[in-house]
């Protein structure tokens, strides 16, 4: 079968692989649509700090069940939206059913070789039936459950007014399931495509010139009551406190190879609440499909670019350097 292989840094194949075995408890499936994620352009791009090559990439995905092999509720043609996330059921964390942050998760495209592919075996625990969904809208639920899951863990109330900080696709995702959850949503950007994104979801926006400036003061009162980071980067990280209102909370949804260094006195002057979010649950999952059912998630604007399996090699190389108007490039099989 064939498969998009990154040899190399800066090397992308199409390539024929052996199509995977079946074990017992695992459901084959015929891969659609697979979501481009950031994640798929740093390993492109040899920015992944610990992944090994070659690597079959792809995390965003969804399929059709081909061979149930005598899954429960599954039955051959069903879409299905994919889990990616392989967790071990038997640490702490996962025995509170916490498998979004497992003590030895791997990813599939990540950690092993994913869903540039047309097939894939896959735990039945990990497939969740689409219905109702399209086949391309299936394969943008595990981007969109990583803001629903950060939003979840922060507790908003309604009317709680929020800040994004980061507009690109994860930033994104927090913003509408803040704004589903009641949230007065501001996006905060450095990039004027992405704040012009913002502004087209109808969200507030202001670029990093503006923090000092009265819209953006009015917009932020005495602090944000959340404050959510989707930039992972470390300025932008240490910078999110000081947009926190006293009792708020800051929640780290990006992630970045480093040391973040706050001043201890601005913590507890605020008494914060400071938490990181990781990845996302069946919980999440589920809200999200329910959300794109109902219409307020707007997946056709979302699924900015599109290409075939066979163009994979020519056109992620171009938006790994051109993101320029990209939210969500979307593959093809």
């Amino acid at each position: 079968m064939r498969a998009i292989r990154c040899e190399t840094p800066g090397e992308l194949r199409l390539v024929e692989v052996e199509r995977p075995d079946l074990k017992a408890g695992w459901v084959r499936v015929g891969i659609r649509h697979i979501g481009i994620c950031g994640t798929d352009y740093h390993i492109y791009e040899g920015k992944h700090p610990f992944l090994k090559y070659p690597r079959i990439m792809g995390h965003e995905l969804s399929g059709v069940v081909l061979d149930a092999n005598g899954a429960a509720g599954l039955a051959g043609g069903d879409p299905v939206v994919i889990n990616p996330y392989l967790p071990c059921y038997q640490c702490p964390a996962c025995r509170e059913g916490k498998t979004n942050c497992c003590e030895t998760l791997t990813v599939i495209g990540v950690h092993g070789d994913g869903g540039m592919t047309e097939e894939l075996v896959m735990p039945e625990a990990n497939l969740y039936k689409a219905e109702g969904l399209s086949l391309r809208d299936a394969a943008m639920v595990e981007f969109l459950a990583i803001g629903a899951h950060a939003v979840r863990r922060t507790e908003l109330k309604p009317g709680w007014r929020v800040l994004v900080v980061g507009g690109g696709p994860i930033g994104l995702g927090v913003a509408f399931f803040a704004r589903i959850a009641g949230a007065e949503v501001t996006v905060l950007d450095a990039a004027a495509d992405k704040l012009a994104s913002a502004r087209s979801f109808g969200f507030g926006a202001a670029t990093l010139d503006e923090r000092d400036g009265a819209p953006f003061k009015a917009a932020m009162g005495t602090g944000f009551d959340a404050v959510f980071d989707a930039t992972g980067a470390i300025p932008a990280m240490n910078q999110a406190v000081g947009y926190c209102r006293n009792g708020g909370s800051l929640t780290l949804v990006g992630v970045v190879k480093g040391t973040l260094s706050w001043e201890d006195p601005e913590i507890h002057r605020r008494e914060l609440t400071i938490r990181a979010s990781r990845n996302a649950t069946r919980e999440d999952f589920d809200h999200v499909m329910a959300s794109i059912r109902n219409g307020s998630v707007p997946t056709d604007r979302l699924a900015t670019h599109a290409t075939s399996f066979e163009d994979v090699p020519v056109n992620l190389p171009i938006w790994a350097h051109d993101r320029s108007g990209l939210i969500k490039a979307i593959i093809t099989i």
